[in-house]
C-alpha cells in the first residue's frame, strides 16, 4: 500500500508515502559513484551515477525503496501482490532481480528514454537478496521531468506504460487505473452549475462541491483518483518551502491512519514515512508517522566519489 506522486512547480519534484505495517529498517542512503554495485546476473558497476532515497540499511547493497540520481532521474517501487510475476534466471536477456532495478537503472540511466532501451531487453528475475527474505511483489514508476512511466512485471512479460498522471498506487494494474481516470473527468475545484435540469432551481450549498464524488477511502484505485486530483489542482508560490509543503499536503491526503487499515494479519498499514525529493538540487526530505517534523539531506553535501555509502538514520 503506497502512494508515488510527482509535482512541477518550477523545480521538478518526487516522491510518495510508504505505507505498511511494519518497519523495514529503512534508511535515507546516498551511494556514491564509486560504491562497487554488484548484480546477480548483470555483472559488477564499478563506476554510475550517484543516488539518494530511502533504503533498507546494509553494507554490501543499496536496496532501495525508492531514489533519485544526480541526473534527475527518478524510481519507486511499489506493493503489486498478485499480479507481479518474475521470471527463473535462464541467461537471455538483461536479467535483473526485483530488488536490484532501482539501483541498475539510476545507475547506468540519465533519463526515461536513456531507461527505455534498457527495458526492451530487460527481464525481472525471481532471485531473493538473501535467504531470509522473500522476493517483494512490486511494480514501478520511472519519471524524470519529461516523461514518466509504470513498469509492470506480469505474466505475459515486462509491461511499460505511459504515464500521463505522474501518480501510482499498487493493485490492479495501471491500464485498470487509466481507465478508472474517465469515471471522474465531471469533477473540478470550481464551484459547480446546475446541470441536472433547467426545471428546478438547484444550488450550491457550501465550498467544494464540484469535487463531490472523489473517493475519500484507502483503496489504491481511489487514492490514485485523489492523489491525481489534487497534484492537477495543486497552486504554490513557485519557491522551495511552498513547493515542499504542497508536495507534503498532497501526500497528506492519501496518508493511512493507524487503526484504519486492517490487514488480514490484524495488523495496521500506516504511513511509515513520505518523502519529496527536489530533483535539481538533489535535497531529499521526508518525515514519519511519529515524527511529523520535516527533515531533509541534502544529497551533494556529500563526497559523491566516495565508495562507501552513506547511511542517515531517521
Amino acid at each position: 500500500m503506497c502512494t508515488c506522486i510527482t509535482y512541477l512547480n518550477g523545480d521538478f519534484y518526487f516522491g510518495r508515502n510508504l505505507d505498511l505495517d511494519c518497519s523495514f529498517a529503512e534508511a535515507v542512503t546516498i551511494t556514491p559513484r564509486n560504491f562497487p554495485l554488484d548484480f546477480r546476473k548483470a555483472g559488477r558497476l564499478e563506476h554510475h551515477y550517484a543516488m539518494i532515497g530511502m533504503a533498507s540499511k546494509n553494507d554490501s547493497f543499496p536496496l532501495y525503496a525508492e531514489a533519485v540520481n544526480e541526473k534527475g532521474l527518478c524510481m519507486a517501487g511499489l506493493n503489486f501482490p498478485g499480479n507481479a510475476f518474475y521470471r527463473k534466471p535462464a541467461g537471455q536477456n538483461l536479467g535483473i532481480a526485483s530488488f536490484e532495478v532501482i539501483a541498475w537503472i539510476l545507475g547506468k540511466c540519465a533519463s526515461v528514454s536513456e531507461a527505455e532501451e534498457y527495458l526492451k531487453q530487460m527481464t525481472i528475475v525471481d532471485s531473493a537478496f538473501s535467504e531470509r527474505m522473500v522476493s517483494a511483489p512490486l511494480h514501478w514508476m520511472l519519471v524524470d521531468r519529461e516523461k514518466c512511466l509504470v513498469i509492470e512485471p506480469v505474466r505475459e512479460g515486462l509491461k511499460v506504460y505511459d504515464n500521463p498522471f505522474g501518480v501510482l498506487t499498487n493493485n490492479p494494474p495501471f491500464e485498470y487505473h487509466r481507465m478508472n481516470m474517465n469515471n471522474y473527468m465531471n469533477l473540478s475545484p470550481k464551484t459547480p452549475g446546475n446541470h441536472f435540469t433547467d426545471k428546478l432551481e438547484l444550488k450550491p450549498y457550501g465550498q467544494g462541491l464540484g469535487a463531490f464524488g472523489l473517493p475519500g477511502d484507502s483503496s489504491p484505485a481511489s487514492r490514485f483518483v485523489r492523489a491525481a486530483f489534487l497534484k492537477c489542482n495543486s497552486v504554490a508560490p513557485k519557491e522551495e518551502g511552498a513547493s515542499v509543503a504542497q508536495f507534503f499536503h498532497v501526500l497528506d491526503a492519501v496518508a493511512m491512519v493507524r487503526g484504519a487499515v486492517v490487514t488480514e494479519q490484524g495488523t495496521y498499514d500506516i504511513t511509515m514515512y513520505s518523502c519529496c525529493v527536489n530533483t535539481r538540487t538533489g535535497v531529499y526530505y521526508y518525515k514519519t508517522y511519529d515524527d511529523v517534523q520535516v527533515r531533509a539531506v541534502d544529497m551533494n553535501g556529500e563526497d559523491l566519489e566516495g565508495d562507501k555509502m552513506k547511511i542517515y538514520e531517521l
